[in-house]
């Protein structure tokens, strides 16, 4: 977990907290260096070991140097003299694709490439930075997160709700907590999913080893993850690639990714969790061009949030949106169609 908050250290004044990750009770002894890269994403090994040289690395609020191994249950911080940038959000002239506005909600349609809010590595150019340029005065959710009531990520596009008033955001926030909001994706995956529909159930939580991925856990392993479920169904079969249609009843961090790839259908191009590589196919030359070809046509995850639907928190009114598929995808998905035609005669 990932904490922005002011803190004051023991031996430190006035230093602020960045970072705060507390080591599992089974954790194996890793070099804070190393422990580190895996939590925070963008970081290089460099500039950790350059924070512990600075002082700027603290376990159990005592500054250790790059070579401290990290025990169960070590509470370690990254401390600097400067807010995390993240605090100090501008607001900046982006152009929005708004879907719809009234008083107390926008719903937005994010393009694929859009980081929604500061953090390592992206302190500008993000959608809550157009946001604040294009509202005043956003409600923060419970990260200090002006506006949002759920995110997507960086490379997935599709459709967001924004609150504009506590109200809203309270009463949005409840709705996505409570399960009742409709949210639907179009994803395209690995494999020949024989099933035309079916549901996914298991925990997601942090991978142990690789901390910038999520993964399932089950069994005795389960209480390392929070519950999620994602229900979907198959639109169109490609052969080597399905295209399908995902509902979430839960909001986990990488659900769809996760999940899909829980049952053998990683996502297409999804290079965090392995997808950028040919996991279905023939070895032919000609084969992997093509895939390449789909590869640079979509250079992303094949992920897109297509469907919106909530409670309206004033009227109470249920609204619901739809967006188009974008074209990157919509291309993919045209060449394979049209590769599996060839294929079949």
């Amino acid at each position: 977990m990932i904490e922005n908050t002011e803190q004051t250290g023991p031996e430190n004044k006035d230093l602020y907290e960045h970072h705060k990750f507390t080591a599992t009770a089974g954790q194996e002894p890793l070099r804070v260096d190393k422990f580190l890269m895996n939590f925070i994403e963008n970081a290089t090994r460099n500039k950790i070991q350059q924070a512990a040289k600075d002082g700027n690395i603290f376990v159990n609020d005592k500054a250790v140097k790059s070579n401290y191994k990290v025990k169960g249950n070590d509470v370690v911080k990254v401390l600097f003299e400067h807010p995390p940038y993240e605090n100090l959000l501008v607001g900046e002239d982006i152009p929005l694709d708004i879907v719809y506005e009234d008083d107390d909600l926008l719903v937005v349609n994010k393009p694929a490439g859009m980081v929604v809010h500061p953090g390592h590595g992206n302190y500008s150019g993000t959608l809550i930075n157009a946001l604040i340029h294009h509202i005043d005065n956003l409600p923060t959710n419970s990260d200090d997160r002006p506006g949002l009531v759920h995110r997507i990520d960086k490379d997935t596009s599709g459709l967001l709700v924004v609150a504009k008033t506590e109200q809203a955001m309270t009463h949005l926030a409840k709705q996505f907590f409570d399960k009742t909001s409709e949210r639907k994706y179009h994803a395209l995956v690995w494999g020949h999913v024989n099933e035309d529909e079916g549901t996914i159930e298991g925990n997601i939580g942090r991978h142990h080893t690789n901390r910038l991925q999520n993964t399932v856990y089950t069994g005795d392993e389960a209480e390392y993850g929070k519950p999620a479920v994602t229900h979907y169904r198959v639109l169109e079969r490609f052969g080597y690639v399905t295209l399908v249609e995902c509902e979430l009843e839960t909001g986990r961090t990488h659900q769809i990714r996760v999940h899909m790839k829980h049952i053998g259908h990683t996502l297409f191009n999804d290079s965090r969790y392995g997808g950028e590589r040919i996991l279905k196919g023939t070895t032919f030359t000609k084969y992997k061009q093509f895939v390449d070809n789909c590869f640079k046509i979509l250079p992303r995850q094949a992920l897109h949030a297509k469907t919106l639907g909530f409670i309206h928190p004033r009227t109470g009114e249920k609204m619901s949106f739809t967006s188009e598929t974008p074209q990157d995808m919509t291309d993919c998905f045209d060449k394979w169609r049209a590769y599996a035609k060839h294929r079949d005669l």
